[in-house]
């Protein structure tokens, strides 16, 4: 894992993308940038996917982000959501590998646990988490921003995890990765 590191989150979207960037020193997390592409002025599925596209091409061209990490979308019952869903999602991949970056996905459940320790936490309690680790301020209106910051916060954790396990645990026993225990042992700078 590189000592500094500038990682994309990305929570695609078809009506509004979010996203956001945090640089990472060591082990010092902090906020780069986060917003949201507004969409849903533009009626025109296709010319969504080019400005999700370009909005992109931009962030990773100004900021030089080591990687990117983007929401994977949840099952819903509605197809057509879904396929258009998809569709952002593969653009937001296809301009992250178009600048020789490779995407990483996170399932929003698996979002959840790495922020707040709990797949079933609510939007709220995502941000409030993410108001403390990374000292956000202020009013945020749009939860999909917050919500790329939380995946691209999840990318680093698993990175960090990753790197943890190789150096610590013997290869032929595995600890119970879902215990407390373990969780604190992985992330010491979240317990204050």
């Amino acid at each position: 894992m590189k000592d500094n590191q500038i990682i994309l989150g990305v929570d695609p979207g078809t009506l509004v993308m979010g996203y956001g960037l945090i640089s990472v020193n060591k082990s010092k997390v902090t906020l780069v940038e986060m917003g949201v592409l507004q969409l849903s002025k533009h009626k025109d599925h296709a010319e969504r996917l080019q400005l999700i596209f370009q909005k992109m091409e931009t962030l990773i061209k100004f900021h030089q982000p080591t990687a990117v990490a983007i929401e994977a979308p949840f099952f819903g019952k509605n197809v057509q959501s879904m396929l258009k869903l998809g569709r952002a999602q593969g653009v937001a991949i296809a301009a992250a590998m178009n600048n020789g970056l490779h995407a990483a996905e996170y399932a929003p459940r698996k979002v959840k646990q790495s922020i707040t320790g709990r797949g079933n936490a609510t939007k709220e309690q995502v941000l409030n988490m993410l108001q403390h680790i990374l000292k956000i301020e202020g009013d945020v209106r749009f939860m999909d921003a917050t919500d790329a910051v939380a995946v691209a916060l999840c990318h680093h954790y698993q990175g960090r995890t990753a790197a943890l396990k190789a150096d610590t645990q013997p290869k032929t026993k595995a600890k119970k990765a879902n215990s407390w225990e373990s969780f604190i042992a992985m992330n010491p700078d979240r317990i204050k």
